[in-house]
């Protein structure tokens, strides 16, 4: 991607959702984004000029004179502006027809359609925004729980940023020694100190590198959420289950056996942390083709899963059947749910004292009543987090950038590896040195592909 050719155009999108609604939002960016609003726009109040950041009324007309809809606009100068381009917003009348006529208009008059975080990709290229804080805007934008839209503010706002140049910060300061004994070497004093150094990487510069790559570890889950299977026989109260996680009747239920041939998936938030629910068909041996399709999806949905609730019911007695599933579902980290507790004279003593032999962790419940559901939820994110929650970290990098952090970490090692030899070389440290802010440079975007720029906004939707 040319840069310069790149930010010539001037781009356009519709930024709201189609669909009926009171107001619908168009946005222009660029050098011709007045001059396109005037072709298209007559004012209320006739005038040969727009103040910028200032609503006007009005209304949009076709080539014919034809008015369209009835709007107001703005107009915003740069540099002060999203994009640091001229900005146009026209706020219409929300309609698919409506919208998509204006958006026509406006395409016509010398605007391209803006491709998927283009306009927040030019913010980046125009020095708004480093591409840490254009990675929070997604994140801020999917963020599926209050954590994970605190943790995207925190780094919109530059967190990530701000501690990233602080380690280069002091990266720089051993680079600078290192440097000037490559550039000095004939100096009676010796310019690089190699233990000092070497206690400045491993007391000062490493622990704060590993402390990001921590927190992404710790507090991943709350951006990217966790995958939770429910499984078990026909009947044993799964998608009941889910419905109730869910707090909606999204899956059947029905006292056939057999009802839930594929898998169904949804998304839900449990004690602050999203979770994308997984009903599987019940598991059992059938001779239907169908289902055995379903069972042996289900089996594979195990493998994706970050925890499996395994659910039984404790209104039958204990089978091998269902002990012979457990010892499948026992590979994969997962919980015991014994379900149906409501149930008089069912066999909950006998279930209770087989799980308890086989050193298994469980937790009881009734879905049809409610119980202990809450207590549940607890368990599952103990689970995940351990018996104690640990806090939400400040500073949760996204993947991209953790993996950069530990490439800049591994660089620092390899430093100290060349540090600690009997006569250490300079320049090889140096080389390491660089590595490391080149990597920690490419997280705020200081030093990136077009590669990595198309991947990050290609992610997020047009009109943003």
């Amino acid at each position: 991607m040319n840069a310069k050719n790149f930010l010539e155009d001037t781009i356009s999108a519709i930024a709201t959702p189609p669909g009926k609604g009171a107001i619908g939002v168009i946005k222009i960016s660029g050098k011709d984004a007045l001059s396109i609003l005037k072709k298209i726009f007559k004012p209320a109040k006739p005038r040969e000029s727009f103040e910028s950041h200032k609503l006007y009324y009005g209304f949009i007309i076709d080539s014919q004179g034809k008015v369209i809809d009835e709007v107001l606009v703005t107009y915003m100068k740069a540099p002060r502006t999203y994009t640091r381009e001229d900005v146009v917003e026209i706020y219409a009348h929300s309609g698919y027809l409506i919208l998509r006529k204006i958006f026509e208009l406006i395409l016509l008059s010398g605007a391209r359609q803006a491709k998927p975080g283009e306009f927040t990709l030019r913010a980046f290229l125009n020095g708004r925004i480093d591409l840490a804080q254009a990675e929070a805007i997604e994140e801020l934008i999917s963020a599926k729980s209050e954590e994970a839209l605190d943790l995207a503010l925190k780094n919109l706002f530059g967190g990530i940023s701000e501690k990233v140049n602080q380690i280069k910060s002091q990266i720089l300061e051993v680079l600078v020694q290192v440097e000037t004994a490559i550039d000095f070497p004939e100096e009676d004093v010796e310019i690089m100190q190699p233990e000092e150094l070497k206690k400045k990487i491993e007391n000062e510069i490493l622990p704060e590198i590993d402390s990001l790559i921590k927190a992404y570890n710790q507090g991943r889950i709350y951006k990217e959420g966790i995958s939770l299977v429910i499984a078990g026989k026909p009947n044993a109260g799964k998608s009941s289950l889910m419905n109730a996680l869910l707090k909606e009747e999204r899956a059947i239920v029905t006292p056939i056996p057999g009802t839930t041939r594929d898998f169904l998936e949804e998304e839900a938030t449990i004690e602050g942390i999203p979770v994308k629910l997984i009903d599987t068909a019940g598991l059992r041996e059938t001779e239907d083709p169908v289902e055995k399709i379903g069972v042996e999806i289900a089996k594979k949905k195990f493998k994706e899963a970050d925890l499996i609730l395994f659910l039984i019911d404790t209104s039958e007695p204990v089978s091998q059947e269902v002990l012979k599933l457990l010892e499948e579902v026992a590979k994969f980290p997962h919980l015991v749910v014994l379900n149906k507790i409501d149930i008089k004279n069912g066999y909950l003593k006998d279930w209770r004292e087989t799980i308890k032999g086989l050193n298994e962790e469980w937790i009881e419940i009734s879905v049809k009543t409610g119980t202990n559901l809450d207590l549940l939820a607890k368990k599952v994110v103990e689970k995940i987090l351990g018996k104690e929650k640990r806090d939400v970290p400040q500073l949760v990098p996204t993947l991209r950038q953790k993996v950069l952090l530990e490439k800049a970490k591994n660089a620092l090692k390899r430093a100290l590896e060349a540090l600690s030899s009997k006569e250490p070389l300079p320049e090889l440290v140096a080389v390491e040195v660089r590595d490391a802010l080149s990597e920690l440079s490419e997280i705020v975007g200081e030093v990136t592909s077009e590669d990595v720029l198309s991947e990050i906004f290609s992610k997020f939707c047009i009109g943003k």
